[in-house]
This record gives C-alpha cells, structure tokens and sequence, in this order.
C-alpha cells in the first residue's frame, strides 16, 4: 500500500489553532480539501494547504514512483495529523515584582495521502 507524506515541523502556530481547520478536511478527497481551504480565513488553513500540496507533488513525482504518477483527483487524505511542539518561554514582569510567563507554541502537521484504489 502507497502512502506519500509530508511534514511541516516547527509551524509557528499552536496546535489548537491548525487541528480546527484539520477537522474540516479529514478524509476528504485531495482536490477537494485544497479546495475547502482555499476559502478559511484562518492563517493554519494556508498552512496545512501548503502540506497538502506538497504530499500530492509526491505522489505526483514518478521518481518516487517506480515511474508512476498519480492523479490529485484519485488522492485521499488517510492521515492528517496536529502535534505540539516546542514552546518558547517568556516572562512578562507584572506588578509588585512578580512574573508571568508567555508560551509561545508551534506544532507539527503531518500528512499522508493514499490512491483510491489501495484505500
């Protein structure tokens, strides 16, 4: 069975953010989760569209391939995946000598795509 993955580590996006528009286009068929999220507004949707792309450029390069090139219109997203990554600490001073800390998080979006006739 052929899978073709990407990855985008270190998203500077937290997880919470990108797993909303990662809900959407679970299970969707390729064309049409590029589709999906060429009309969120959110910033993750860009982000997991790049990924997307990417994963489908794979199946699409016969040199991976064993010469063969698949149709986006024949891919189905079988994983799409949202890990936390690593944070960024930060203090914020506040009053009366005190601090707070500010996480700044990112994640990792992982996707695999599969050819209609191996799911």
């Amino acid at each position: 069975m052929a899978t073709y993955k990407a990855s985008h580590k270190g998203a500077r996006m937290s997880a919470q953010k990108i797993r909303l528009v990662a809900d959407l286009v679970r299970g969707m068929y390729a064309d049409e989760a590029l589709d999906t999220l060429k009309y969120q507004p959110q910033r993750g949707a860009r982000m997991l569209e790049k990924v997307i792309q990417s994963a489908v450029g794979n199946a699409q390069d016969p040199d991976q391939n064993n010469g063969r090139s698949h149709r986006i219109e024949e891919l189905v997203l079988t994983e799409v995946c949202v890990d936390a990554g690593p944070m960024f600490k930060r203090i914020r001073p506040r009053a009366r000598g005190t601090a707070f800390m500010i996480k700044k998080r990112s994640s990792h979006i992982r996707v695999a795509v599969t050819p209609i006739d191996e799911v």
